[in-house]
């Protein structure tokens, strides 16, 4: 976002305005979708390059940490060469990194491209944003914020199952290719509407030391937490090498950031309540959303046969009921306490975690469908809220720098949770596994299992492989249950931790814009 407004230029109207908002919501479609499509394509994608599904993780996280790293220069970028010029080249490099994505050759390529792209990918989000803002009616903010919302809550839900049905039915590189004509045509529509909308230019300085800081300890924390989990965690020299690397970088970058004339980050926005209170429970909000779209699928697909597009499936019921909901709460959000909003948000969430605490093995398709539809509540009340209370009160001049660190704060958490969460389902796999073991062992239980099966035509050796079988699924089920148990009384915790920020005002102009 420029030091210029481009808000107070003439909204466009008609078929012009109709076709560049599609465009713009076209362009975040694209970045928030490209954050999930792999997802239930890691193990076709592990495969086919011949790598094994914990290093596969990688395509995601990748893309998620250099993503978050890139917001923060975004308002930098959009005040030095403008907000239509920076928004449009951006969607041009992320549309020539997806093609580089799709014809890698070997996993380190496909590494290498979606950091490139996730790089590249950073101005998308904000600069739609501040486009939509300004090319519709002061009186219809709350319509473009809708339409931001839909696009950014159903992308998640619709990358597992547009990357499901590619990896099942085509070449899993098509889940990046197929971004190719659609960045062709965002680019286009936006700069020929939108260029003579081009906001005021200045010359800034970059804070190179900052910005070097910052990726040296957001890389070497996101590496640790990748790698952690097969190199046996702090015994491993690597691993502490990156965790004090990454403890002495954040340090010195806090250091440099609050003494810095020009910094990349402007931490003295914490200084604020309710900006800083409402960033820890959007970040740690969107964390848990993130982790449980993640470790659904995988779960579906590795212990209960799902292919990938029924796995992708099993979501999209609620991001059917985002859209339905979302255009009615961006109507009614100037009206309620944004706390309430949120709080509806947060026990939405808690209680689709709990519903599927409750799954079993033998869960039907409309059993783990339902809590998806109780989250697609949430979805359509949590951006809205939070960004409603961090946001608030905050000078349009320290805007810019507000919406990065909120964009950072909520994809960067996103990241960590997505090597997180593996671990924890591993971990608690192989506990459930090991007690299940002593339970059954080679007592009366494990003989009933064996000699039935052996009834049924099954060797003594095809016997004991079954009913290890059967008892790391129902290891799996039990780690699951767990984490979604977990998850929502996280979920639940932060109804509390949100009633502690200040009644925010009515949102208005772009301070509702992410």
């Amino acid at each position: 976002m420029a030091s210029g407004a481009p808000q107070e230029q003439a909204p466009l109207t008609g078929v012009q305005l109709g076709v560049t908002a599609f465009a713009l919501a076209l362009g975040t479609f694209m970045m928030v979708l490209d954050s999930t499509i792999a997802n239930v394509s890691l193990p076709t994608i592990a495969g086919n390059l011949g790598v094994s599904s914990d290093n596969s993780t990688w395509v995601v996280t990748a893309f998620a940490v250099a993503n978050g790293v890139a917001v923060p220069l975004t308002g930098w970028l959009m005040r030095r060469f403008g907000v239509v010029r920076v928004f449009c080249t951006s969607v041009v490099l992320f549309t020539i990194a997806s093609f580089l994505c799709g014809v890698a050759w070997d996993l380190p390529s496909l590494i290498l491209f979606r950091v490139l792209q996730g790089a590249v990918s950073g101005p998308m989000m904000p600069g739609s944003q501040a486009l939509l803002i300004s090319i519709f009616p002061h009186d219809k903010r709350s319509t473009a914020l809708g339409i931001w919302s839909m696009t950014t809550l159903v992308a998640p839900i619709m990358g597992p199952i547009l990357g499901g049905y590619i990896s099942d039915n085509y070449h899993w590189s098509w889940i990046f290719l197929i971004n190719v004509p659609f960045g062709v045509v965002t680019a286009l529509v936006c700069w020929f509407n939108l260029r003579s909308r081009e906001t005021p230019t200045m010359k800034l300085p970059i804070d190179t030391v900052g910005l070097g800081l910052l990726v040296l300890w957001v890389g070497s924390l996101q590496v640790m937490l990748d790698l952690g989990k097969n190199a046996d965690w702090f015994n491993d020299p690597l691993i502490v090498v990156l965790t004090l690397t990454a403890a002495i970088a954040f340090v010195a970058w806090v250091i440099w950031e609050l003494t810095d004339a020009n910094p990349t980050v402007d931490l003295t926005l914490f200084a604020r309540r309710n900006f800083w209170i409402g960033n820890l429970c959007f970040s740690l909000g969107y964390a848990v959303f993130f982790a449980n779209i993640l470790i659904l699928p995988l779960w579906l697909q590795t212990q209960l046969g799902y292919t990938a597009t029924w796995a992708g499936l099993v979501a999209a019921p609620s991001g059917v009921v985002a859209v339905i909901l979302t255009p009615l709460v961006a109507r009614m959000s100037g009206k309620v306490d944004a706390r309430l909003i949120a709080t509806i948000a947060f026990a939405g969430f808690a209680i689709s975690y709990w519903m599927r605490s409750g799954y079993t093995a033998q869960a039907t398709f409309g059993d783990l469908v339902l809590p998806l539809l109780v989250q697609g509540v949430s979805m359509s009340t949590f951006f809205l809220a939070m960004l409603t209370i961090s946001l608030d009160k905050i000078p349009p001049q320290r805007l810019p720098s507000a919406t990065g660190i909120s964009n950072f704060c909520r994809i960067t958490a996103g990241g960590f949770a997505a090597s997180l969460i593996s671990t924890a389902w591993d971990r608690r796999e192989a506990l459930h596994q090991s007690r299940l073991a002593e339970a059954i062992g080679n007592g009366m239980p494990y003989q009933l299992a064996a000699e039935q099966m052996q009834r049924l035509g099954m060797s003594a050796q095809q016997a004991a492989a079954a009913v290890t079988r059967q008892m790391v699924g129902q290891a799996y089920l039990l780690a699951s249950v767990d984490l979604f148990r977990l998850s929502a009384w996280l979920a639940a915790g932060l109804i509390l931790l949100v009633w502690t920020c200040r009644r925010p005002s009515a949102p208005s102009g772009p301070v509702a814009a992410d």
